[in-house]
């Protein structure tokens, strides 16, 4: 071998063969090399970590950032889903009414969760109020050690708390003047939703110190569906019900929503914006089991829910109802919020069947007590959050702790009753949900009294039964249904309220 190599060294072209051979392997080993080096510094590895100053604290992800803007994009798309699902079950005269409100109070939501709702929930201050971030000012360049830049992390959650914001107006629709709308979105998206919020959500929140372990929420079942439940309650009982509501006990019924088309689409729009509001929540693309096991879990409830629903109504009335099958998989995905990261697939179908069930008696429930929730958003959001905080308490399996930039933390992990957790979880879950309803609707109460006592929460019984479309907002949103022409005396509650009752518009 040795005698042959030296044969072949004598030979210009045998060298010229070994050099282009050599240097080959010499930039294939120098390309491999570059790629360790540098893909986990592209990705903010903590492999990257350090430069002549020490470790970087604040080291962008690319990565999670994508994702986390992606998710924030699909829960921001819901907005159309509750406009959609809103309209539907609205009556043709309060159409436009719902449509601008959802449009206004987003903008509203953005300027205040930039002005001092972002600080009042993700700064640190105390257990009860964050103090820092007003404007984003002095925010540091990366949300902890997500890796996810600080802005985008603000507009993931500006989507969540326009959301909150948005829940409440579904109880409140067809009398609330578009005055009392704006003062409520104010009080709900500027104060209410990100002090209360902080309490779980927030850096030094007094609910992760619960001890023996602390309250946890996902994505929101509390922080976001219950919060927002308990306001649109508030705003129901301060505003009282629609003229000419007549509740099943005094031989009525819930009046229709006039096109169920727009109901059914915005709420199948709001299951697909889902996929942002659970699986986002990692905050990391590359925690890529837990995203899954995510997606899938909130799939696996909304259809439980949406079945059993459906199942319930026809066991009852014989007669299959497409209203109440589209708040049943909004039910099931209310109520997975919660738990979705910490339990199986089979503890979410579970959870997400019963939320169904939980959201029909829930709408009974509020029927009998006179309280008109026309979209049934406080049986969705505000009860069937509460199931799901606690649910969690129940189902959760006991493989998973708190997630991470690369997947879940196993060093403490979530163990409900049912996995032989004992009722630790169970009691860390019913202190937190009951302390965020508690004082989100005592203060929910007094803001919509407070309202009411002001005169600009309740529209005129004049404009109301006009039709609000016409007297807050210049006009029908079918106008080919409800014509205004000139000899018509609606037309004179354009310009001032009138003092005669006018006939129920179609």
């Amino acid at each position: 071998m040795v005698a042959r190599f030296k044969t072949l060294w004598r030979s210009p072209e045998s060298r010229k063969v070994l050099y282009a051979i050599l240097g080959g392997k010499a930039i294939g080993l120098g390309i491999i090399l570059a790629l360790l080096w540098g893909l986990p510094s592209y990705f903010g590895h903590p492999a990257q970590a350090a430069d002549a100053a020490g470790a970087h604290s604040e080291c962008v992800n690319p990565l999670n950032t994508a994702w986390t803007l992606s998710a924030a994009f699909l829960v921001f798309f819901m907005q159309a889903g509750f406009l959609f699902l809103e309209a539907g079950f609205a009556r043709t005269r309060e159409t436009v009414n719902v449509l601008l409100e959802g449009i206004v109070d987003t903008c509203l939501c953005g300027a205040l969760f930039w002005a001092f709702g972002f600080a009042f929930m993700f700064g640190s201050g105390n257990g009860f109020i964050g103090l820092q971030y007003f404007f984003l000012h002095g925010a540091p360049e990366t949300y902890g050690s997500t890796g996810v830049p600080i802005e985008a992390f603000w507009l993931f959650q500006f989507a969540f708390a326009d959301t909150c914001s948005t829940i409440t107006s579904g109880a409140m629709v067809g009398r609330t003047s578009f005055a009392g709308d704006l003062w409520y979105s104010i009080g709900v998206s500027g104060f209410i939703y990100p002090i209360f919020g902080h309490w779980a959500w927030g850096p030094d929140g007094w609910l992760n110190n619960i001890h023996p372990v602390a309250f946890h929420d996902f994505a929101g079942s509390t922080v976001v569906h219950t919060i927002g439940g308990f306001i649109a309650l508030a705003g129901a009982m301060a505003l009282g019900p629609r003229l000419g509501r007549k509740f099943a006990r005094d031989g009525g019924g819930i009046m229709a929503g006039h096109n169920m088309t727009l109901a059914a689409v915005g709420g199948v729009i709001l299951w697909f914006g889902w996929y942002g509001f659970n699986p986002g929540s990692t905050l990391s693309a590359m925690d890529m089991r837990g995203i899954g096991r995510v997606a899938t879990n909130t799939t696996l409830a909304a259809c439980a829910g949406g079945l059993s629903a459906l199942a319930f109504i026809y066991v009852r009335g014989k007669y299959w109802d497409c209203g109440i099958t589209v708040n049943g998989f909004l039910s099931g995905l209310v109520a997975i919020t919660c738990p979705c990261y910490w339990v199986s697939p089979t503890g979410a179908f579970i959870l997400g069947a019963i939320a169904g069930v939980v959201c029909c008696l829930s709408v009974d429930l509020f029927e009998y007590l006179r309280i008109d929730d026309p979209v049934g958003a406080v049986s969705v959001h505000g009860v069937c959050g509460i199931w799901g905080t606690l649910s969690l308490g129940l189902f959760a399996t006991g493989q998973y702790g708190a997630p991470g930039q690369y997947g879940a933390d196993t060093s403490t992990t979530v163990r409900g009753l049912f996995y032989g957790g004992g009722t630790n979880q169970l009691v860390a879950q019913v202190i937190g949900s009951f302390c965020i309803c508690g004082a989100t609707f005592v203060t929910s109460l007094i803001m919509m009294y407070t309202l009411k006592a002001l005169g600009v929460l309740r529209l005129s019984a004049e404009r109301e039964l006009a039709g609000m479309d016409i007297t807050e907002h210049g006009g029908p949103a079918y106008p080919e249904l409800v014509p205004i022409d000139a000899a018509d005396p609606r037309r004179d509650l354009l310009r001032e309220p009138s003092t005669a009752l006018l006939p129920l518009p179609r």
